[in-house]
């Protein structure tokens, strides 16, 4: 099985910023524990703070993974681009928010992504990607 974590602006900044948010380990110590668990799962994992470059990776492995974990951080909230990117492919969406986006800010509130993804998961702090992951291996 091949997924891959797909993570947007800022999100290069985990363990660094907004510690009461996004927590204090980085997202690269996350990832290395997530291969280490799925040692059977192909977990790719790439992040852009262009929104171009996001397009282009979902257009890229957008036929040929088993699923694409997507947080897409402030393009969530503004990008019809990418949302037209993942309704485009027929690898299915998980999108994940590290934070609850429906208890911040009102422009949190609204995805242009969840009606093209599989499914939301938000609030769960890094392991949501976790959950992401086993939605993927349950529904195989």
């Amino acid at each position: 099985m091949n997924l891959i974590i797909i993570n947007g602006p800022n999100l290069n900044l985990i363990g660094i910023r907004e510690k009461e948010i996004y927590g204090n380990k980085s997202f690269e110590s996350y990832y290395e524990s997530l291969q280490k668990k799925f040692k059977n799962i192909n977990i790719n994992y790439f992040q852009s703070n262009h929104e171009g470059e996001l397009i282009e990776k979902v257009q890229e492995i957008g036929f040929s993974y088993d699923g694409i974990i997507i947080n897409a951080g402030g393009f969530t909230h503004t990008s019809i681009a990418l949302r037209d990117a993942i309704s485009s492919v027929s690898t299915p969406a998980i999108e994940v928010h590290i934070s609850n986006i429906l208890s911040r800010e009102d422009f949190r509130k609204k995805s242009y992504l969840s009606d093209v993804c599989s499914g939301i998961i938000s609030g769960l702090g890094l392991l949501g990607y976790e959950a992401a992951i086993k939605f993927f291996i349950d529904s195989k």
